[in-house]
């Protein structure tokens, strides 16, 4: 746990860490930074980032790797577990001046052998368009610093799409790109097309097409990150002022909010199934948030400093019947997606799909385990397990939590069944038992089984009462959470259904993003006043954080916080305690599976492949983990074209 060890121990660098699948190994050899291997002096640098992409060449290596380094970005071949890196040829490399790039992100759909397109976002607001395999540079976005003129936060392609892009800003904006559109010789005007609570969302009013074609203002302070969930049809948004907020992105309503314990919210990360987001920020815990429910249902505390990363592990989804459990890995699409946060609609269903599938057709009682992980700037990898006691606290085979920390202990067997072991282990994490971790009670016996046999879908109903949810994966709760019991009504639906059924933001006929192409028909909705005082109080947050240019992002961040620390306060005495922030003692607080120190400098990159993980620290370099079993298989094994499903672990 995180207590292991003490003095010098603590402070060792880990090359290898246990788990319940087996060992993860750093493979030192394929290690990735600068061609010359010197640390990178971080001091007044952005953080280093990492995006991959697969190419999908006949070789079976298709995979691709870029990373900002200072002021510098490399793109490699990405080798993995398979062989050493070759730093001495990179594909590309590039030296800015005067701006560094901030986060970069590759388009999965339009990526061959031949040709990638590439954003890069930097710390003066510029975004390009860049092909590092052509070595070209085909467009450069908000070069005037007329849209918007602070860092650039996070970059993104709208999933689905080979044009449209999203960037955010640390003045708390962002922006909808086409990548055919000009930006324009002067300043945009704005139209406002949607307003609610603490967002506001503006057309750009121009007669021919230009960008951008929408400006999204969040929250208070810098906007850290967004992701796109795994559907592509909502969007989590995590932000300075501590707050995460989620949206219907195709029509800009807002789906739900959550508040962090403390301070900012720096990272955001959905789950496969796009059921649940886990976010991390300055109160250095990792808080995990229901989808469905629009509360908190968990808060993880490990790491003692802020949490730089969060991402889920799509290839350890675990679904346990009494037999011993089937880790089901997730085929190379499935973490691309993770990357890019929705490469393709259907592919990132595919655990979770087979996990529906494999439930519907089976009547013994199931347990789901989603697995995450985080980093932090305690230079510290800590993994985490969602299990179903905390996820489905009101089920009637739900299991009693006899202490806040959940600890690893077994699952239920089924009556008349066996298991491979029914001891409770509630110190160990990283022990052999092959069962989930979840504390158990009593068991009992049901006969009901789903009516939805023959669905793969993530929609997955239950004819039974509500005396038996346990056989099937909990459907959708009601939004109140009145009845917690009761069956999903048939047709319900997950945020990665593809019945049409979905809920808000999609099912609308009127898009914004078509809205945004056409500005005429929206001047109903604003006057040029409120534009124009918006637009002054803009500007001023756009000079204010020019002039920090040359200071750490860490300052900025600090600077940004203190601007608005009044109304900070006075938000957190009002959310403590409610369902936009409970208290410490109203939710369950998890503890780590693993966490321990990986790196000198604070970390900065944690991404889920098929056979390893990587992370990254400050210094710049770049560290593949082996995962158990996989270290130095054959190219012809890891090739995602032959197994598209997934291979079983």
């Amino acid at each position: 746990m995180a207590a292991e060890g003490g003095g010098k121990e603590m402070n060792e660098i880990k090359t290898q860490f246990t788990t319940r699948e087996g060992v993860y190994k750093l493979l030192t050899h394929s290690e990735y930074s600068r061609p010359n291997r010197v640390p990178f002096n971080s001091q007044g640098s952005n953080p280093v980032k990492v995006s991959f992409v697969n190419v999908n060449d006949q070789s079976g290596n298709g995979d691709r790797i870029c990373f900002n380094v200072g002021r510098e970005l490399y793109f490699y071949i990405y080798k993995g577990v398979r062989k050493a890196a070759d730093l001495s040829k990179p594909i590309d490399k590039r030296i800015y001046k005067g701006t560094q790039p901030t986060c970069h992100d590759f388009n999965p759909l339009t990526a061959t052998a031949e040709s990638v397109s590439l954003l890069v976002g930097f710390s003066a607001g510029q975004v390009q368009l860049i092909d590092p395999i052509k070595k070209e540079t085909s467009k450069l976005f908000n070069e005037e610093r007329l849209i918007d003129k602070s860092r650039v936060t996070c970059v993104r392609w709208v999933p689905g799409s080979e044009s449209l892009f999203l960037v955010a800003h640390s003045s708390g904006s962002m922006y909808l790109y086409n990548v055919e559109n000009t930006c324009g010789t002067t300043a945009p005007h704005y139209q406002l097309l949607k307003q609610g609570e603490n967002y506001a969302v503006h057309t750009c009013k121009s007669k021919s097409a230009r960008n951008p074609l929408l400006r999204w203002t969040v929250g208070e302070g810098a906007l850290n990150e967004f992701a796109f969930s795994p559907d592509g049809k909502f969007l989590a948004c995590a932000s300075q002022d501590g707050f995460l907020r989620v949206f219907g992105f195709d029509a800009a309503e807002l789906h739900g909010t959550m508040k962090s314990y403390f301070g900012g919210l720096l990272c955001v990360c959905w789950s496969p199934d796009g059921r649940y987001i886990v976010a991390g920020g300055e109160d250095d815990l990792v808080t995990v948030w229901s989808f469905l429910d629009c509360k908190v249902i968990a808060r993880g505390h490990g790491h003692k400093s802020w949490v730089s990363v969060v991402a889920f592990d799509h290839c350890t989804t675990s679904v346990e019947d009494g037999d011993p459990p089937a880790e089901f890995s997730g085929s190379d699409e499935d973490f691309h997606e993770q990357i890019h946060f929705g490469a393709g609609r259907d592919r990132a269903n595919s655990s979770h799909s087979r996990l529906s599938k494999r439930n519907s057709t089976d009547s013994r009682p199931v347990s789901v385990t989603y697995r995450f992980g985080s980093v932090g700037q305690d230079t510290q990898l800590c993994l985490w397990d969602l299990t179903e006691d905390i996820l489905f606290p009101h089920l009637p085979l739900s299991r009693t939590r006899t202490h806040t920390n959940v600890m690893s202990a077994t699952s239920p067997p089924a009556t008349g069944q066996t298991t491979t072991s029914t001891t409770t282990t509630s110190t160990t994490t990283t022990t052999t038992s092959t069962t989930s971790t979840s504390t158990t009670t009593t068991t009992t016996v049901s006969t009901t089984t789903n009516s939805s046999g023959t669905n793969g879908k993530d929609n997955v109903s239950n004819s039974s009462t509500s005396g038996n949810p346990a056989n099937s994966l909990p459907s959708t709760l009601p939004r109140s959470n009145s009845l917690p019991h009761s069956s999903n009504p048939a047709g319900g639906s997950t945020p990665n259904s593809h019945t049409g059924s979905n809920s808000s933001g999609s099912t609308k006929g009127n898009s914004i993003i078509d809205s945004a192409f056409i500005a005429t028909s929206v001047s109903k909705f604003a006057t040029l006043s409120l534009h124009d005082s918006r637009k002054e109080r803009h500007e001023k947050d756009h000079k204010r954080n020019h002039s920090m240019g040359h200071i750490s992002s860490k300052s900025s961040d600090k600077l940004n916080q203190l601007s608005s620390s009044r109304t900070a306060k006075a938000d957190a005495a009002k959310t403590l305690g409610t369902t936009l922030c409970p208290r410490m003692e109203e939710v369950p607080l998890l503890e780590p599976l693993v966490c321990k120190k990986i790196a000198h400098e604070r970390l900065t990159v944690l991404i889920f492949l098929e056979d390893c993980l990587v992370t990254a620290c400050q210094e710049g370099f770049v560290c593949t983990w082996a995962r158990p079993g996989k270290v130095g298989l054959l190219s012809s094994q890891n090739n995602p074209a032959n197994s598209p499903s997934g291979t079983v672990v």
